[in-house]
């Protein structure tokens, strides 16, 4: 009655082991690799997903897709959902004349004052400005690819180009479009929405940002790249505004535009590269 207890079996004093390591047999209670031979359910490991069960998980549904589907899902719906949910409501108040336009006449006249600064900073958002620099980051990412050997290395650089002269094809026919007129502090005309200064200096060098990130080795030089990135489009639109070029829902307009494409990008890069990665002799082998 002794031996009736709770918990794993328990040696004796005294009592000889009649096995080794590995040996079959009666003697230790043990496993070769330590562990009692019936662990209780509430001691035995967690499989990744949270579950009692062995190490690895018992096979079912793979772990990546029971933890992170639903917040990539949410992510993306954020990403693209709601910027063109944000840009068909602005539009819609441009082509209706809705109140949300008496907002944005207020907000115009409270920030415009033109000036030599925010001149240039417009300035930055010119195709002989910002195209160049995406032009200069394609040519060294695409001669850096193919000097690697990197799979499928062209296809950023084709991508980036693609996005940046879809640009025009999207912006101006919605510039004839919504045929809104410019601010007081421009010549009368119409054709101002949504901001086509603000669209490529965000594809441009948001892309260029996008095409460079794989590259650069330090977390630090990522976030270099990103935070100047953000500034020239943020200082293109401050100087568009602060001048008078646009409205500020012209600006906000294209960022929701501009939001969408680079995300569509994204996710084209993101996909390129681990179609490169699977693809490389490293990752097909174990580790040397």
């Amino acid at each position: 009655m002794g031996d009736f207890r709770p918990g794993p079996p328990q040696l004796r004093p005294g009592r000889a082991l009649a096995h080794t390591t590995g040996a079959s047999g009666s003697g230790s209670p043990h496993r070769s690799d330590g562990r009692s031979p019936q662990t209780p359910r509430g001691a035995r490991r967690s499989d990744p997903d949270g579950r009692p069960g062995t190490t690895p998980p018992v096979p079912g549904r793979p772990t990546s897709f029971l933890r992170f589907p639903l917040a990539g899902l949410l992510g993306l719906l954020g990403l693209l959902g709601l910027p063109a949910l944000l840009f068909a409501l602005i539009t819609w108040q441009v082509v209706a004349h809705g109140p949300l336009l008496r907002l944005d006449s207020r907000l115009s006249s409270a920030l415009v004052r033109p000036d030599r600064f925010s001149e240039l900073l417009s300035d930055l958002g010119n195709v002989q400005v910002a195209v160049p620099v995406l032009v200069l980051v394609i040519a060294y990412v695409a001669r850096r690819g193919r000097a690697t050997g990197t799979d499928r290395w062209w296809l950023p650089p084709t991508a980036a180009a693609a996005l940046m002269a879809l640009v025009p094809a999207v912006i101006v026919p919605l510039k004839d479009f919504t045929a809104r007129p410019g601010t007081p502090a421009v010549p009368p005309a119409v054709g101002y929405f949504p901001s086509g200064h603000t669209a490529t200096a965000a594809i441009a060098y948001g892309s260029a940002t996008l095409l460079l990130l794989p590259w650069l080795t330090s977390a630090a030089a990522r976030r270099t790249a990103v935070a100047v990135g953000a500034a020239l489009v943020l200082g293109v639109s401050y100087g568009l505004v602060r001048r008078g070029y646009h409205w500020p829902l012209d600006v906000v307009a294209s960022w929701c535009l501009a939001t969408v494409l680079l995300t569509s990008l994204r996710l084209l890069l993101s996909r390129s590269t681990r179609r490169s990665s699977s693809g490389t002799p490293s990752s097909r082998t174990g580790p040397s």
